[in-house]
């Protein structure tokens, strides 16, 4: 083997450099991208852009949500131009735009230490790269089925949902610390923060949701581009539409020295040095750069059919076996008891404007976009207490850490899938013609009397009524005097909830004094978009 290797020819940089650079180059403005709509979709720099474009663009994001919901919404078509291009080009969207794969490529060869040899044998096909077919029909099928769980895996809603509540937050706790050690600079560090306005932002269960990137990202140490080529059901879903693209890479058998040069550095372990695997290959071109014979070339059709293995490699027992796991995958993530009218977790509290908790789930792919456009960190990431297996990591209020802006829709105009509607100040708030509906109302607040400073301690305490945004307000007091154990008269204003009144803000329960355990509290019973979790039969106010 030792002297085969010193007998290849060098590499020729006039070659090498051809066509990896162009793809660098749409790699490289892609990342960016992502990187400028993570940081534009945080509350004031909205300013009106495309930032769920690379959302809105996936095409299985198109796929699924048509299949869960039988429509394609708003800008999801834009998923048709992907798939087109696929058509055409191949995979070219792996190699070329998804910015999770450029990552994925950057670590790969960043520790790339093997020896020649070892480069090939880690880059021919091997039989578990099956695998994200597999998990690609599971997800369709439960999608099919009414539940939507492809932003578990989905690369763009992977790579956003981290970014959005581990990375971020991770880089504004390092800067403000850096801002607080290094007072020089200490505005020029605050400037670079990702959340004007807030020192730091906090999110339930922001460690596990890092943890599984650094766990994906850490296995390129072991398998190239593992995530890509073993898990990714974006991935499967374009390798299957690339079995039927005019363009692809062809392999001149009278040239070619059987040198194996060409596995160098492939992507997609798509064995170019033998029968291509079509739907395995990324279009990186690293193959057509690194041969030193020219007997690679990328052309329409193929040159020699014999040449070209176009279709993915799974048997029917395979497929049927995933379709069996995706049907009794369905009930089993159902089978939790919290997402149904009839039982669910009083923490269960969706963003305004979010539609009835069942189309919710057949419409929500987890990508966090509204988690992260939100200015006061209201919203979480939900865990399985309050959501089970089947809103795992979907959006929910915690008035523990902030709670909801009177006139904020941030949230719903960033929503890529319609689970957050978009909705207006006016309709949020029920003025003007939405007057007779009255306001969008997210639950209902409570007290626990045992905990409220004024009935349980007979201490003064009135901040929940003033400030209750709501005119006239939903938290109201009666004065009572009273002799404390001290002697002295004092006047207590004990409050008491309208829920006639109540939208379930939260700022109550955010900014009661009681912080361990919050004397009131708001749970999802009244909200506006379920009919079957009212809490009064009629409003006894008009201007409710």
């Amino acid at each position: 083997m030792s002297e085969r290797l010193e007998q290849l020819p060098a590499y020729e940089p006039k070659r090498l450099l051809r066509l990896t650079n162009a793809r660098i180059v749409s790699q490289v403005f892609f990342f960016v991208a992502f990187l400028l709509a993570v940081w534009a979709t945080w509350t004031s720099r909205l300013g009106g852009y495309p930032v769920s474009r690379l959302l809105e663009m996936d095409p299985l994001v198109m796929v699924a949500t048509a299949l869960s919901t039988g429509y394609v919404y708003r800008f999801l078509g834009w998923g048709l131009l992907i798939l087109a291009l696929t058509l055409v080009l191949g995979r070219v969207f792996c190699n070329w735009i998804c910015p999770y794969g450029t990552l994925h490529q950057f670590v790969g060869w960043l520790f790339n230490t093997r020896k020649p040899a070892d480069r090939w044998a880690s880059n021919r096909y091997r039989k578990i790269y099956f695998f994200k077919y597999a998990i690609l029909t599971v997800f369709l099928i439960m999608a099919l089925m009414g539940a939507l769980q492809i932003g578990l895996l989905d690369p763009i809603c992977l790579m956003y949902r981290t970014f959005a509540t581990a990375v971020a937050p991770a880089f504004d706790g390092a800067v403000g610390t850096a801002g607080e050690r290094l007072q020089a600079g200490g505005v020029w560090l605050d400037s670079l923060k990702f959340a004007p306005g807030v020192e730091r932002r906090v999110f339930v269960g922001s460690f596990w949701i890092g943890l599984v990137l650094f766990v994906l990202v850490g296995m390129n140490v072991v398998i190239p581009r593992f995530f890509c080529r073993v898990l990714c059901p974006l991935g499967a879903l374009l390798g299957v539409s690339s079995r039927f693209a005019l363009f692809r890479i062809n392999r001149d058998v009278h040239k070619c020295t059987d040198c194996n040069m060409c596995m160098a550095r492939c992507e997609g372990a798509s064995d170019p040095q033998g029968q291509l695997r079509l739907s395995e290959c990324f279009v990186c071109f690293n193959c057509i750069d690194d041969c030193p014979e020219d007997a690679l070339s990328y052309s329409m059709f193929a040159q020699d059919a014999k040449q070209v293995v176009p279709a993915p490699d799974f048997g029917k027992r395979k497929m049927v076996f995933a379709g069996l796991a995706g049907l009794f995958a369905l009930p089993l993530i159902k089978n939790n008891g919290v997402n149904t009218d009839e039982n669910y977790s009083a923490d269960l509290i969706r963003p305004p404007g979010s539609v009835e908790e069942e189309e919710f789930l057949e419409r929500c792919i987890k990508c966090d976009q509204c988690i992260n456009a939100c200015p006061t960190n209201v919203l979480q990431p939900a865990t399985f207490a309050e959501a089970g297996v089947e809103g795992l990591w979907t959006p929910v209020m915690n008035f523990n850490i902030g709670h909801c802006q009177l006139k904020c829709t941030l949230c719903s105009e960033v929503c890529p899938t319609g689970a957050i509607r978009k909705i207006t100040v006016e309709e949020k708030m029920g003025k003007g013609r939405y007057s007779e509906q009255g306001p969008i109302r997210l639950g209902t607040a409570f007290y626990d009397l045992g905990r409220c400073l004024p009935h349980a301690r007979e201490i003064p305490c009135v901040v929940c009524e003033e400030v209750c945004p709501v005119s006239p307000k939903a938290i109201q007091t009666k004065d009572v005097e009273v002799k404390d154990v001290f002697g002295n008269i004092v006047v207590l204003n004990k409050p008491f909830i309208v829920p006639d009144l109540c939208i379930g803000c939260g700022i109550c329960q955010t900014e009661c004094p009681v912080t361990d355990s919050r004397a009131v509290y708001v749970t999802p019973v009244g909200e506006s978009r379920s009919t079957e979790r009212r809490l009064l039969l009629n409003n006894r106010s008009s201007s409710a």
